[in-house]
């Protein structure tokens, strides 16, 4: 694909292609990546979607100009959003993803073989089929577990209108722009729990302890009135804009300090039985966060 058919976030210097993100909102900081090849270009209804393979990361998804997930680390974040909350749960059997369209989350979750549903809520399912051909190392490809069922659609009015109960949901969104702004929202989070079993247990991505405190803080309010029980935790995610990630779990039932570390499938690449504990040890300055 020509350089001129690329959007504004590609730039050519040196004879050299670079995809440049800029930091989300404040745009105050800007990450380039040398490009190799651009996989895949396409616009959907709801964005623009890049599969690009770049020299340091390996094959990655961008939308509309964001890094979302890479061949190198995306196993870390993917780990991290899905284990914890399955493993804080006693007996989870349903549980629904909604976003994740590079697929990684339901394949973490295609590990644990007590779970009987396996349902994600994707808004774009060019996503999800741009991935599957382009990020294997991520989706695994198209040979899905059987208990994995593709709703592709709005999650935002799934949980709204769905009668389904799940043990656990997995809140896997992009930043807090365009199609997913309203995944921070209070409504969506009131509908998250009608979606629950009472013992169940939710987790969010809740973006960067460096740059988005308002985030986490604005996440951990709205989750505090409405469950009992609300912990954040931790993972380093090179590619993400600070390194330090953040996700937030809430129940009304289970408390992650005591997670049953011995569930954890032994063929994680991030996530260890200690990790699993220390992840909730914050620094000061993130254990200070409202």
């Amino acid at each position: 694909m020509k350089i001129n058919q690329l959007p504004k976030y590609f730039k050519e210097v040196d004879g050299e292609l670079w995809f440049e993100e800029f930091e989300v909102e404040k745009k105050n900081l800007k990450i380039t990546y040398k490009v190799n090849k651009v996989l895949s270009y396409l616009k959907s209804p709801y964005q623009e979607i890049a599969l690009i393979d770049t020299a340091a990361f390996g094959p990655c998804l961008a939308l509309d100009g964001i890094m979302q997930s890479t061949s190198a680390d995306g196993f870390i974040y993917n780990e991290m959003i899905t284990h914890i909350p399955v493993l804080t749960h006693k007996k989870p059997e349903k549980v629904l993803v909604i976003g994740g369209g590079d697929c990684g989350a339901v394949r973490e979750l295609s590990k644990y073989k007590e779970l009987k549903t396996i349902d994600m809520v994707e808004l774009d399912e060019i996503v999800t089929r741009e991935c599957i051909k382009f990020l294997p190392k991520i989706s695994g490809g198209a040979n899905f577990d059987k208990r994995v069922n593709f709703k592709f659609g709005d999650g935002v009015q799934y949980v709204k209108n769905t009668d389904i109960k799940y043990d656990v949901i997995v809140v896997d969104s992009p930043d807090p722009e365009g199609p997913a702004k309203d995944l921070f929202g209070e409504e969506f989070y009131k509908n998250v729990k009608k979606t629950l079993n009472s013992d169940g247990v939710m987790v969010c991505q809740s973006e960067s302890p460096m740059l988005h405190r308002d985030i986490i803080e604005s996440t951990r309010k709205i989750l505090k009135d409405n469950f009992k029980i609300v912990k954040t935790y931790v993972a380093f995610v090179p590619t993400y804009p600070g390194g330090l990630w953040s996700f937030t779990m809430a129940s009304d039932v289970y408390d992650p300090c005591n997670i049953d570390v011995d569930r954890l499938p032994l063929n994680t690449r991030y996530l260890t039985k200690q990790i699993v504990k220390s992840c909730f040890d914050l620094p000061n300055f993130i254990s200070d966060l409202k």
